[in-house]
């Protein structure tokens, strides 16, 4: 039996965790928490997994919580103006509902059912010294925690790293109270409200430790009017500065949140990074090799919401590498082929989200403004957060953007005319 250690209890570690284990492999997986001090610490980040990556947890039967969380059937888009008003603002339905499950429920259980399953499960944190020793004890070492020393022994990828700074302030709060959008309250969605200059308020459904709640999450351009949570220690002051500036710029948003309260002392989370490539393979001082994972090796920014999304990817992918290497050595060629075979879905979502990061060119401004009267536009724009990969056919390009939208036109055209028949 093939031993392997996963270094990190998060998304993309106990799923690929879990997996090998159902697979007959000798799985260990190193936390530096336990269970019950995920569930009843901090939160950990804002989450929505699509359907692709939903469906990777049903097929290893960690769909958990699938009947409690929100059903999130669509994703709308909101663009706020200088005078705060609201010019565009669509919904576009998803093909597959989504849904949230606050990392706190989902990781603690998670590693539970591992330790009830027989893995092994250590309580220890991990240090680049401590994995020389384990290269040569485990047959395979992954590592699946993107924060901290070990993350270092990864190198950057500047090709594929066009920022070398954060692009955004961001600020989470988890909350209950918050009243449905009057225009849909018969449905959830996630909803992204652009502030062009300023930054973006994203609010979604969650299911978190006190049950069903919403995530609001601001993503502020750094030394903007919404950089302002920085050194703030005081959960109840993150939300109130979170409500002033929904207030400000997103009174829509601002309207419903007249109750709210934060689900729990640990329901904020504030930081930066910059969204980050690195080399997939980790060369210890003895001269031992370790395979990155999910957010250590393709760090995105979550301005796009494909953090938890990759990281189930990621598990998949490399889950169906480890299977089908069988009893071959894992080396350092079969580690570049497993990411290579794994960026096949990343790239198209670190080209999107780095090209969400920046000013949106005049074609994207019109897509965005064309998808309120057009709703396939706008369900094809929602969709796209479960299948990156669509965007490469009408998003980024002037000239795909065009042809798309006339063709888009022409249909809605042919529909609406009386007594027309489907378009040849």
């Amino acid at each position: 039996m093939r031993k392997i250690l996963i270094v990190g209890a998060g998304q993309a570690g106990l799923q690929l965790a879990l997996g090998l284990q159902s697979q007959g492999y000798d799985v260990t997986v190193m936390s530096n928490r336990t269970a019950d001090e995920i569930r009843g610490g901090r939160v950990m980040s804002t989450q929505c997994m699509f359907a692709t990556a939903l469906q990777h947890e049903r097929d290893l039967g960690l769909n958990f919580w699938e009947d409690q969380a929100p059903r999130i059937e669509g994703l709308g888009v909101s663009v706020s103006a200088p005078d705060a008003s609201r010019p565009i603002d669509w919904v576009g339905k998803l093909r597959g509902h989504a849904q949230s499950v606050d990392q706190r429920v989902k990781m603690a259980g998670w590693m539970e059912t591992f330790a009830e399953r027989g893995g092994k499960l250590v309580i220890h944190g991990v240090a680049v010294s401590d994995l020389d020793y384990f290269s040569r004890a485990y047959d395979l070492v992954l590592v699946a925690a993107g924060k901290g020393e070990i993350v270092s022994m990864f190198r950057r990828d500047a090709a594929r790293s066009p920022y070398d700074a954060p692009q955004r302030a961001l600020a989470v709060s988890y909350v209950h109270g918050l009243g449905p959008r009057p225009e849909h309250p018969d449905f959830f969605a996630v909803r992204c409200n652009l502030v062009p200059g300023v930054g973006e308020l994203f609010v979604m459904p969650t299911l978190s430790t006190s049950g069903p709640a919403d995530i609001l999450f601001w993503e502020g351009v750094p030394g903007g009017p919404v950089d302002v949570f920085q050194g703030i220690k005081d959960p109840a002051e993150q939300l109130r500065l979170t409500l002033d500036l929904m207030r400000r710029f997103t009174p829509w948003e601002y309207d419903r949140a007249g109750s709210v309260e934060l689900t729990d002392a640990g329901g904020t989370l504030a930081g930066r990074y910059a969204p980050t490539v690195r080399e997939p393979v980790g060369e210890l001082p003895s001269g031992g090799l370790v395979l990155g994972v999910a957010d250590v090796v393709v760090a995105n920014d979550p301005i796009t919401g494909q953090g938890s999304n990759n990281a189930a990817k990621c598990a998949a992918s490399y889950l169906a590498s480890i299977v089908e290497r069988g009893e071959l050595p894992f080396d350092r060629e079969w580690m570049q082929g497993a990411f290579d075979r794994y960026w096949n879905h990343a790239a198209p979502v670190t080209k999107w989200t780095n090209a969400m990061l920046a000013p949106p060119p005049e074609h994207v401004l019109g897509l965005i403004g064309a998808a309120g009267g057009l709703q396939p536009v706008a369900d094809r724009f929602a969709n796209g957060f479960d299948d990156p990969a669509d965007y490469e056919e009408w998003f980024f390009e002037p000239e795909r953007a065009g042809a798309y939208l006339a063709e888009a036109q022409a249909q809605a055209q042919t529909q609406a005319a009386p007594g027309a028949g489907p378009s040849a």
